[in-house]
């Protein structure tokens, strides 16, 4: 175990206080084939709430897509007055695979705010993604945040942010199939566990890495962990869980529980697991959807998570209502963002304060 006062950095888990959240306002069709007028009405509703709560900053690429974000905006009542926008061309509107982390530098007096930069490869999937690539760099620019470049033997580190879930105390959680893959979608062809873990403590102060085995059918990332597990405080925990045994994730999902039912956090604990429902199969023509109530994101005073016109939908706002006693759980229709395969937490990206 490293000495605390070894640490450099540390990445704030995402219920702690937020300055802001980051979005990027759609704008690629073939994300999303003839639902984009949906898909933004889903994201104006989803910043009114947010800017009800904290302040929302969202990038457009020009004048006329900012224009159009407003548009939708104000049918959606958000006040505007606390959402700001920032032309940055992006490929894309998967803000937390490849926006800036945002760290607290334990080396200065106050813990200032730096970005945090790990480069992104389009999932190691789709090869238009230099714009996106470049959002940190460019956020560094116009925030006039100091940007620590992350790399692993000289060589700049792949990271999404939807590949890691963090308590903010020293413990994350991540997944083989996501980060250790050398053939389908490689983010770091290579690289070993010890290696990883070795750059989460450098960059992220991270001490104790829980490593699960896959994520469910359907995730073009190849694994990230944000649909399946995820932590709600410092101790706990809540798991994916499919209780239909035909179910191709029947099996994946009740592997990781036995994962977790062996680890400890960093303090040595053992942390308190919580089962969350699966909804039903959504399917886009043959292709099943990655549909998950664990894709939910924390801000400020609420807590969105995605539903599915589903029967478990009831069962899965309870369980996280019962989680977040003191913030408001909200419902947010996630069909159509599903679409991209994508939900509510892969297209927001946390600022802390």
């Amino acid at each position: 175990m490293h000495k605390k006062n070894s640490i450099s950095y540390r990445m704030p888990a995402e219920w702690e206080l937020h300055k802001a959240t980051w979005l990027t306002w759609p704008h690629n069709p073939t994300d999303w084939p003839c639902k984009m007028s949906s898909v933004q009405k889903t994201y104006a509703g989803l910043a009114q709430k947010l800017a009800a709560v904290e302040e929302v900053c969202i990038l457009v690429n020009s004048e006329r897509h900012e224009m159009r974000a407003r548009r939708y905006l104000k049918k959606a009542r958000a006040d505007l007055a606390n959402i700001h926008f920032h032309h940055i061309p992006t490929n894309r509107s998967w803000i937390r695979d490849y926006g800036p982390v945002f760290v607290a530098d334990n080396r200065t007096k106050k813990r200032l705010k730096r970005i945090m930069r790990f480069r992104f490869n389009g999932w190691a999937r789709y090869s238009a993604h230099q714009k996106d690539d470049s959002v940190p760099l460019e956020l560094a620019h116009r925030l006039s945040m100091k940007m620590v470049s992350a790399k692993w033997e000289k060589v700049p580190l792949v990271l999404e942010g939807g590949s890691i879930d963090v308590n903010g105390f020293g413990t994350l959680i991540t997944t083989e199939e996501c980060l250790l893959d050398r053939h389908k979608q490689p983010r770091n062809p290579g690289i070993t566990k010890s290696a990883l873990e070795n750059m989460f403590r450098e960059y992220l102060g991270i001490t104790n890495v829980i490593w699960l085995n896959k994520g469910i059918e359907g995730d073009d990332t190849h694994g990230h962990v944000d649909d399946i597990c995820r932590f709600v405080d410092r101790q706990t925990i809540v798991l994916t869980m499919e209780t239909n045994p035909s179910d191709t994730n029947a099996h994946v999902l009740a592997e990781n529980m036995e994962r977790l039912k062996q680890i400890r956090l960093e303090n040595g604990s053992k942390p308190t697991v919580v089962s969350l429902p699966m909804p039903r199969p959504i399917y886009l023509k043959k292709w099943r959807l990655p549909a998950s109530y664990a894709n939910f994101y924390i801000a400020n005073k609420i807590v969105l998570v995605p539903i599915f016109n589903d029967p478990a939908d009831r069962k899965a706002l309870g369980i996280l209502a019962g989680l977040f006693p003191e913030r408001e759980v909200i419902g947010i229709h996630a069909v159509d963002l599903l679409i991209g395969l994508g939900g509510i937490h892969c297209i927001t990206l946390q600022e802390p304060v």
